[in-house]
């Protein structure tokens, strides 16, 4: 394997929606669509669809949705002999509402994703020692992504951190143990409880972290693109322009892209501009993991953007 990711599946219950409704006001939704998404499994799925070989390390609840969750990953290309269940625990679920102007928002149910503890970790130790890198994020118990940082330093195994969704309580120590951090600018603005409107205070805010002990900073801004910061270098790369027509899961589209292209290239300015594009191509169509393309349908838009 090159690839593990150690986070969440989730069962993506999408509306879309002209506008949202005030409080007790109900509105009529034109469409709606049942999707596999949760942050680990979206990042998993982008680099396997890219080529990658990629396992997870997951849990699913003991409801009808996992036998769904556990074939779309299959069939997508990721190893699942470490997506165990959770008894007695329905899986996690996210409701997104999606505008009219492309903008997602997003409520989360942990579930059976809260039961993902360090002696899963210890139940795959063998195969993910194998691992080059390791893809962490905030769906799953702080102890388990702390345990599992930990797991990685002592076998040298690259990490990549998304502190999504972000907590102000996460311990900066671990994250400075972690080879990339690499959060949105609202997870940036949470973190440090700096303002990130202009492009100046999210470079400001960044450099916060930095002087913190972080080693690589990379921080997506949507359709402005994205910052690598390392000590008192900087580096913007900018976005790919489309059409938005659905954000939803553009941010783990760029990480689970960029995972691959760093292990591919070892150039971390280009794996980010591989991602930017991918992310991009991403929310030019519906959904999260439906959304995201494979190696060749990858190729042809580069080649057209």
């Amino acid at each position: 394997m090159e690839i593990a990711v150690v986070g969440s599946n989730m069962v993506d219950l999408i509306t879309y929606t002209n506008n949202l409704p005030k409080a007790g006001e109900t509105l009529e939704a034109p469409d709606f669509a049942i999707g596999c998404g949760g942050k680990g499994a979206n990042q998993a799925v982008a680099a396997a669809r890219l080529g990658a070989k990629v396992m997870m390390v997951s849990k699913v609840g003991d409801d009808l949705f996992a036998p769904n969750t556990l074939a779309n990953l299959q069939q997508q290309g990721v190893d699942t002999r470490y997506v165990t269940t959770a008894p007695g625990t329905s899986s996690g679920v996210a409701p997104i509402f999606v505008d009219d102007r492309s903008q997602n928002r997003i409520l989360i149910v942990k579930g059976a994703n809260q039961q993902l503890k360090p002696a899963d970790i210890d139940a795959a130790a063998e195969d993910l020692k194998a691992c080059r890198l390791l893809i962490l994020q905030l769906e799953i118990p702080l102890e388990t992504v702390y345990y599992t940082i930990d797991f990685a330093r002592q076998h040298n195994i690259q990490v990549i951190l998304n502190p999504a969704p972000a907590v102000p309580e996460l311990d900066i120590h671990y994250a400075c143990q972690c080879d990339f951090f690499m959060p949105n600018e609202t997870e940036l603005e949470i973190l440090t409880g700096m303002p990130v409107e202009s492009d100046e205070q999210v470079r400001l805010a960044g450099k916060s972290l930095l002087q913190r002990g972080l080693k690589n900073l990379v921080i997506t801004l949507g359709s402005r693109g994205s910052l690598w910061m390392q000590g008192d270098e900087v580096h913007f790369v900018a976005p790919t322009p489309v059409n938005a027509i659905d954000t939803s899961g553009a941010g783990d589209a760029y990480i689970g892209c960029f995972a691959r292209m760093l292990l591919k290239t070892g150039d971390i300015k280009q794996a980010m501009q591989y991602a930017s594009a991918y992310a991009a191509c991403s929310v030019t169509g519906r959904g999260t993991q439906c959304s995201y393309p494979d190696a060749d349908s990858f190729q042809r838009f580069l080649n057209v953007n």
